[in-house]
């Protein structure tokens, strides 16, 4: 998926063709390079770092010692993959969704109307083209919303899961260190039995 996307946003960059006739908003343009450009860039970060961790975790699966992914480089490197997750998928998805809102106003905006060229009706209404980049941006906001809230309720169900997960791991080591303890004691108490004995 990363791979897609990444070829998607850089052949998107190369071949929009811009109207030489439109006089563009600078911000948009700015905004337009800034985003694709931020977009393949975290989904290189994301693609290397997948591409770097990938041979060590099917090396550590193939071997069935634990010690050895105890000494992986994937579990030491684990905040890594997490913040490439983070990046491809929260980050880049965002960033595609204001991509394609982007694009459809660079693409949109030059588009006149043809049936009417009189100064008049085009000043005191909108243009296909704007309605076109308008009627994109108002289902986009939406998603990007939706995308938004299911993100963060997925990442707080995941933390919550290894919370639980982690307290109850802490809760079963306790356990293993009371018993040991009672076994350590009756131990304690056998040996000194058998000396009051003797």
């Amino acid at each position: 998926m990363v791979v897609g996307l990444l070829y998607n946003r850089i052949v998107a960059m190369v071949e929009v063709q811009l109207d030489a006739d439109h006089d563009y908003p600078q911000g948009l343009l700015i905004a337009f390079s800034a985003c694709t450009t931020v977009l393949v860039a975290v989904h290189l970060f994301a693609l290397m770092i997948s591409t770097c961790i990938l041979p060590n975790i099917e090396a550590v699966s193939n071997v069935h010692n634990l010690n050895s992914v105890k000494e992986s480089p994937h579990e030491r490197m684990h905040r890594h993959i997490e913040l490439a997750w983070a990046f491809s998928t929260v980050i880049g998805t965002l960033l595609f969704l204001a991509e394609v809102v982007l694009l459809c106003w660079v693409k949109f905006l030059p588009l006149k109307k043809k049936t009417d060229n009189t100064p008049q009706s085009n000043s005191s209404s909108i243009t296909s083209g704007q309605a076109a980049a308008i009627a994109s941006t108002s289902i986009m906001v939406p998603f990007g919303l939706i995308f938004i809230v299911f993100a963060v309720h997925f990442y707080r169900s995941l933390v919550s899961h290894k919370t639980d997960r982690q307290f109850q791991e802490l809760n079963e080591l306790a356990e293993f260190a009371r018993l040991q303890d009672q076994l350590d004691h009756r131990g304690d108490a056998v040996t000194s039995a058998v000396t009051n004995f003797a």
